[in-house]
């Protein structure tokens, strides 16, 4: 059976065993934390959003399972300018139709086709680091070569990143982020990441002045500078009690240490996001401080575990893919830890692989089945005698 087992899940089996244990408390507190939800939506059927949940779970682990066992790593250094284009399309749609006043069919952050409803953003968010992956791997043997691996960067990332911003600050924010530290750790001169750091800087204090002087919503900046004021003045409704943040607050001190036990939130019957983007303070309500310090440790384990896959790589492109694909995924979950414990503003990211997720867990999955797929090429070049790659060296087979 174990054989069996190893011959299936293969690559690094300590973030096999991570996405196992989050698999589980991600049932267990999606289950407890969309009573009310299910009241609203599913005419009081509990079980709906249990059963919803193993079901993408399982669709997701069998995306992984057949990523790492079929597809080549290379392939995905081939699809990555195509992904990258299809993104931008998809994106520029969103927006299109949201202009256009087709609520039903996009909200700019949302796009539906009927059969399926998704975020382009999600799409978009694996697309650009493989792009960008490829596009530092090709590129690490001169300076000239590094100044073209920021200039492609750059552009590309104000693209994507910029009609993401349309409808999702945090989500834009939160990519922009990987993307420098992906060129940071690709040697991209310190000097043009200042550069981009100070211009960004900029660009958001401008849009906090001038929101006020902005007609209707546009780009969402009146929602950004909200978000802000709110969260280094105070929210005012706070006095009345009714904020999510204030649940989520409520939610960890009534967790305390040991927590209320499995089932046994009250603050989920409340929120309007307890199921997602505040699931954390659930987790925390229920099975308390020590319990959550866990949950922490585990991401902890899966950005160690990347930081070992990219140390094993032999390809740039390779450890530039999984360096890239574990910032973000950690990243987003210590965004939503720190919103739920009042740390950061308001945002709206779901825990990874732990929120109770449709279409967005699928995009989470291929993230993963990427990571596990390098990690097991990585085994297969060390039973053939290759050695790790230095980050000056491109691949042989990636120099144009």
């Amino acid at each position: 059976m174990n054989f069996t087992l190893s011959k299936i899940f293969k690559g690094d089996k300590v973030i096999w065993i991570v996405l196992l244990l989050l698999s589980l408390l991600s049932v267990l507190i999606v289950y407890s934390s969309t009573g009310a939800l299910a009241f609203r939506r599913a005419n009081g059927d509990t079980w709906y959003y249990l059963v919803r949940q193993l079901f993408f779970l399982s669709i997701g682990f069998g995306i992984i399972v057949l990523m790492v066992n079929v597809f080549p790593v290379k392939l995905y250094s081939t699809l990555a300018q195509l992904a990258v284009y299809l993104s931008i399309a998809l994106l520029v749609v969103a927006v299109m139709l949201k202009l256009s006043g087709y609520a039903g069919v996009s909200s700019g952050r949302t796009l539906n086709l009927g059969f399926i409803s998704f975020q382009p953003a999600e799409i978009a968010k694996i697309s650009l680091i493989m792009f960008v992956a490829r596009v530092l791997g090709r590129k690490q043997q001169s300076k000239g070569d590094l100044f073209k691996a920021f200039k492609t960067t750059i552009i590309y990332t104000i693209i994507i990143c910029g009609l993401i911003f349309f409808s999702d600050f945090s989500t834009s924010a939160l990519l922009f982020a990987t993307i420098m530290a992906m060129m940071f750790i690709g040697r991209i001169p310190v000097k043009y990441l200042a550069l981009v750091v100070a211009a960004g800087l900029i660009l958001v204090a401008a849009i906090y002045f001038a929101a006020d002087f902005m007609p209707g919503n546009l780009l969402r900046v009146k929602t950004i500078k909200g978000r802000i004021e709110r969260f280094v003045h105070g929210d005012p409704a706070s006095e009345k009690g009714i904020t999510q943040a204030d649940y989520a607050k409520l939610a960890i001190y009534e967790g305390g240490l040991l927590g209320k036990g499995p089932g046994h939130s009250n603050v989920s019957n409340y929120m309007a996001a307890a199921y997602n983007d505040f699931i954390f303070a659930i987790i925390v309500e229920e099975y308390g401080l020590i319990i959550a310090g866990a949950i922490i440790f585990l991401y902890l384990i899966f950005f160690f575990r990347g930081v070992v896959i990219v140390g094993r790589a032999t390809r740039t492109f390779p450890a530039f893919l999984v360096a890239g694909l574990t910032l973000i995924l950690v990243f987003q979950a210590m965004i939503n830890i720190g919103v739920s414990s009042g740390v950061l503003p308001v945002t709206g990211q779901p825990l990874p692989w732990v929120s109770m997720g449709g279409t967005s867990m699928l995009f989470t999955s291929i993230a993963f089945g990427c990571i596990l797929s390098v990690s097991y090429q990585n085994q297969k070049n060390k039973e053939a005698g290759e050695q790790p790659v230095t980050v000056n060296t491109p691949d042989e087979d990636e120099v144009l």
